[in-house]
């Protein structure tokens, strides 16, 4: 076994880590092929999330990745040295602009540097057009780098602007956001007047997820067309080489529930009917015999301003069997859950179905979920998936373990909790609270309540995200204080959950700031969702407040039992909204407590943060898994390795993945 560390390179603000595969020597054979063929289907969907995330990133990683690897430019001045953080930037955000913030990177290396080095290297390593001088590539591809004018948000979320011809995003071609908007409208009441069933389950026709796996674009005679993301289609060549490996893995599944999920997924990609891939969802979620499972897909919609277009990601895990009796804990209540939440009893389900909860070890990244990955998710999206057959949610117990070795003792929390008492509070409570935060979020927050009759689960719009994240963590924050945690053993007293109160609260009033440029508002989905829970039982309640002492802010909570009745009343207004689809209702609770940033307050911030030398953003590093042979030509075992490099992972993914360019 290769020696391990959790933490490795750091640069910009970003920190690399890695994560341990904590029991997969023990796992079979057959399930170590199955991880081995599923992380290849994982590995080959990188280029499909750079090009979604802007047009011109896969060519400018190619241009920038051939000056990074040139011995003949002088690799020791200061314009290379930059240019190198610039490009780990690029490959851990998958493109040219923040991962989180969404802002356009500021290159602090030269045009001229560039465009010096550029003459230099072997044309036939440049992502040249055909007929494209190396000047005519700098002319094209330099305004993008450096004009801070041009494409300078991935995701614009500006309320009163056009989301979509003001965000650099590639999942719309000379598309305005009125158009797509009404594009889609027309084609769910297509769907309604012609009563084609997108799946036909129990004689109930239901609307698939309209735009999730194509590009809208605008043809010259200004009508619109969408280009469908299949292995005939666009993303054709990546697309092939995941369908190549899935098949790989099906023919080692664990069961033939398994293989037939693989199979689903193989003819959606194949066909882009959007029908299979809900056939696809419900199976998945169905599947829960086995130690294997696996995301692979156009699935979180986060990247595109009007939460339609899914972003292609990929996730290969296996059960970590000892955690996993907490969320099976959890899963197992989840009609008592919902019976008692304090939202209206309209808006809740009568009953719970299909709920499934399971805590994982990653076993490999991709796309939109590597360097930076979730801690837990939940999964299908589709509302009505979920009403009629539930969900399925995980929580990452490997990667939450890594997060928490790298973030113990490093000072943030003796800087801005605030007094002894409370530290000690989180220190005794904060991990346990964070686990349990998360598995309720995934496991029964998004699962929980149900739309009206006749409400569009895309009602709310740009807003659905936010509206939908807030609803899950409220939903989490209310049963964390519950008795109930304590009499199933998953809390240890009924005090513990004031630790998850108080760091949340800190989180979305003060501490995430350090993840926005100065000037900048809140644009990201989950950062708006803690600010506009942490600011309404702010402004509402009086149960805490910002206090000033020795010049540093501080928050201040007096009662934890009225803080938890602000989230009730929260919890029950925003259930309301995504229950009845009130768009101005969201717009306004968002746009009121969700966007702004106090510039006084967040200098404070970021200064006391610049103090303790931390990066704000971490990611991982993959483990690299190395195929041992026989004979015979057949894997005889999978070996993992924790040595390789950020820099040697990027330049072998993108030379080994790298198919769309």
């Amino acid at each position: 076994m290769t020696c391990f560390c959790y933490c490795d390179e750091r640069f910009a603000d970003l920190q690399l880590l890695r994560y341990r595969l904590e029991g997969f020597e023990q796992l079979e054979l057959r399930q170590k092929r199955l991880v081995f063929f599923l992380s290849q289907a994982t590995l080959f969907g990188r280029d499909i999330t750079f090009d979604q995330f802007g047009k011109y990133n896969l060519r400018i990683r190619k241009m920038l990745e051939a000056v990074y690897t040139d011995m003949r430019v002088d690799h020791d001045s200061e314009d290379f040295r930059a240019m190198a953080v610039y490009l780990k930037r690029l490959w851990f955000s998958s493109g040219i602009h923040h991962h989180y913030g969404c802002e356009k990177f500021v290159p602090a290396f030269s045009c001229s540097f560039l465009r010096d080095a550029l003459h230099i290297v072997d044309p036939a390593r440049l992502p040249l057009n055909d007929g494209q001088t190396v000047d005519g590539l700098c002319d094209e591809l330099f305004p993008v780098i450096f004009d801070p004018q041009v494409l300078p948000k991935r995701v614009n979320m500006a309320d009163g602007e056009d989301l979509l011809l003001t965000s650099a995003c590639n999942f719309y071609q000379g598309v305005s956001q009125q158009e797509a908007e009404a594009f889609y409208a027309h084609k769910k009441q297509e769907c309604l007047s012609t009563q084609q069933p997108a799946l036909n389950v129990d004689n109930q026709q239901q609307q698939p997820s309209w735009g999730l796996n194509t590009t809208l674009i605008k043809k010259e005679d200004g009508q619109l067309e969408e280009q469908a993301w299949t292995t005939e289609g666009r993303y054709a060549n990546a697309l092939r080489h995941i369908v190549y490996w899935l098949e790989k893995a099906r023919d080692v599944a664990e069961n033939k529930s398994q293989e037939k999920v693989i199979q689903l997924l193989i003819d959606y990609y194949q066909t882009g009917d959007l029908r299979i891939f809900d056939q696809y969802s419900i199976q998945w979620l169905q599947t829960l015999e086995g130690k294997v499972d696996f995301i692979n897909g156009f699935i979180e919609v986060y990247g595109d301003p009007l939460g339609l277009k899914g972003s292609w990601e990929g996730l290969v895990e296996y059960v970590d069997e000892v955690a996993t009796r907490r969320t099976e804990t959890i899963s197992q209540q989840a009609q008592w859950f919902e019976d008692h939440s304090p939202v209206d009893p309209r808006f809740r389900k009568p009953k719970v179905t299909g709920v499934s909860a399971r805590v994982i070890c990653a076993a490999m990244l991709g796309g939109d979920e590597y360097p930076a990955t979730a801690i837990g998710i939940n999964l299908p999206n589709a509302d009505w998936i979920r009403a009629r057959y539930g969900s399925k949610s995980i929580t990452i117990s490997n990667i939450t373990d890594a997060y928490n070795k790298a973030s113990h003792g490093n000072g943030f929390r003796e800087e801005f909790v605030i007094d002894a008492e409370t530290f000690s509070l989180i220190e005794r409570y904060g991990d346990i609270c964070d686990n349990l935060h998360t598995d309720l979020h995934e496991c029964l927050g998004h699962g929980s309540g149900q739309l009206m009759p006749g409400v569009d689960a895309d009602a709310l719009k740009a807003y659905g995200s936010t509206i939908e994240e807030a609803r899950a963590d409220l939903f989490a924050l209310y049963y964390l204080a519950d008795q109930k945690l304590v009499e199933l053993g998953l809390l240890p007293d009924a005090t513990a959950y004031q630790a998850a109160y108080y760091t949340y609260m800190m989180n979305g009033l003060l501490t995430q700031l350090v993840r926005i440029e100065p000037g900048h508002q809140i644009e990201e989905a989950h950062m708006r969702n803690r600010a506009l829970i942490a600011r309404w039982c702010l402004d509402k309640g009086h149960c805490m407040q910002l206090l000033s002492r020795d010049g540093k802010t501080y928050l201040c909570i007096s009662s934890y039992p009225e803080l938890r009745q602000l989230v009730a009343q929260l919890l029950a207004e925003i259930q309301r909204i995504k229950s009845e689809g009130d768009y101005e209702a969201a717009r306004v609770l968002v746009e009121k407590y969700a966007v702004d940033v106090d510039p006084l307050l967040h200098s404070e911030v970021l200064a006391r943060y610049r103090q303790l030398n931390l990066a704000p953003y971490k990611g991982f590093i993959n483990p690299w898994l190395l195929p041992v042979y026989d004979e015979n030509g057949d894997i005889s075992d999978v070996q993992v390795n924790y040595s390789e490099s950020y820099e040697h992972q990027m330049l072998r993914y993108s030379a080994e993945y790298g198919t769309l360019i």
